[in-house]
């Protein structure tokens, strides 16, 4: 880092009294400018920089909570406000195939199936919409599933596809499973208020979530008695709002206010998870609780959305990380998803109320 870069940092950051004064800095830096800011590893592995393609942005005007990648990232979901629009996607570029008008409220949230390229969709009215796919491209509703009483916030599915999970504004995380359709099966109520983000590990038996009620649930599926049971909840001090497995024995946790990202990891003697390390993002308290963090294994790169800001942030050796680039955005009506390849960033936000491209280059 030059001087000049180092004596900016130092007129903007004047009353940051922390210990680790040079690296919060400069991330605390990106705050306080209008432009997307890299923070380089300093491991040897390449730097990564995700730069935006301008001429390819789409204007949406209408609010754009959610978008989804399928599995080869060929097609583009977006929930627009209780429209699903679809779109092929190709070599960085978006074109306008369908649009799915069977939700009545905004929606919320979705998942592409990755083994039949169906799409899960759940609304702020509760209601989660099965659509089927006829292989030419085109999606029609086959199951709506009502048990939630209130908006829903995550869906996740296992590896199998036979499982989804929901979390919602109701208090409650739901398990599903497949007969003939769509059952629920069980229900965790032990939040005390809304649920937020979802997760699976990779060994697929253990589910975590975080919300409003400053807890973390880590629930454990029981072979023994064939059912989904938390077996430990810590309590935080700030709500949370998004949260990922990175492997079997530490996830990551991101309250909604503050500086810093939380790094849980099981004990390897009494199996309980606890904070061991944090990771100093950028500085804001967050208003939205969509945009789930995302885990790109082949890239060791994990993908947080904190205020105005999406952190991109790179697992190193040691289990240590290190925040590769922070893209700041003019809102933090923020919302979007990495392709599963790791290759672009898609982005809405209420500032620019464009659908904005990114695409990866290493450096």
């Amino acid at each position: 880092m030059n001087r000049q870069i180092k004596h900016q940092l130092q007129i903007q950051l004047q009353s940051n009294q922390d210990h680790q004064q040079q690296f919060i800095k400069s991330q605390l830096s990106q705050v306080q400018q209008p432009s997307e800011q890299q923070i380089k590893s300093q491991s040897n592995i390449k730097s990564f920089n995700y730069q935006i393609i301008n001429h390819n942005s789409i204007q949406q005007q209408e609010y754009c909570n959610v978008v989804a990648f399928n599995k080869d990232g060929s097609i583009l979901a977006a929930g627009c406000d209780n429209l699903i629009n679809l779109y092929e996607f190709r070599q960085g570029m978006l074109k306008y195939n369908q649009t799915l008008n069977d939700h009545q409220d905004t929606v919320s949230t979705l998942y592409f199936m990755r083994q039949s390229n169906q799409i899960i969709s759940g609304d702020q009215n509760g209601y989660i919409l099965i659509w089927q796919n006829n292989n030419n491209f085109q999606w029609s509703c086959s199951q709506a599933l009502k048990e939630h009483k209130n908006s829903i916030n995550c869906l996740i599915m296992n590896n199998y596809e036979d499982i989804i999970i929901s979390s919602s504004d109701d208090y409650t995380i739901k398990f599903w499973i497949l007969e003939n359709e769509w059952i629920c099966s069980q229900t965790i109520t032990d939040h005390k208020h809304c649920v937020y983000q979802l997760n699976m590990n990779e060994q697929q038996n253990k589910v975590i979530s975080c919300g409003w009620d400053q807890l973390i649930l880590i629930i454990e599926y029981s072979e023994y008695n064939k059912k989904w049971m938390v077996i430990q909840k810590i309590k935080v001090d700030c709500q949370g709002l998004r949260l990922c497995f990175i492997n079997d024995n530490l996830f990551t946790f991101q309250p909604k206010k503050g500086n810093l990202m939380h790094v849980y990891e099981m004990n390897s003697v009494n199996k309980q998870f606890t904070k061991t390390k944090n990771i100093n993002v950028n500085q804001g308290d967050d208003g939205y609780v969509l945009f789930p963090q995302q885990y790109i294994k082949s890239k060791q790169l994990l993908v947080s959305k904190h205020y105005q800001n999406v952190n991109l942030i790179r697992q190193l050796e040691n289990d240590e990380f290190k925040v590769e680039q922070s893209i700041q955005f003019g809102s933090y009506g923020l919302f979007g998803q990495m392709s599963n390849d790791g290759e672009y960033l898609i982005t809405w936000d209420y500032s620019s109320k464009e659908i904005q491209i990114r695409k990866q280059t290493e450096e």
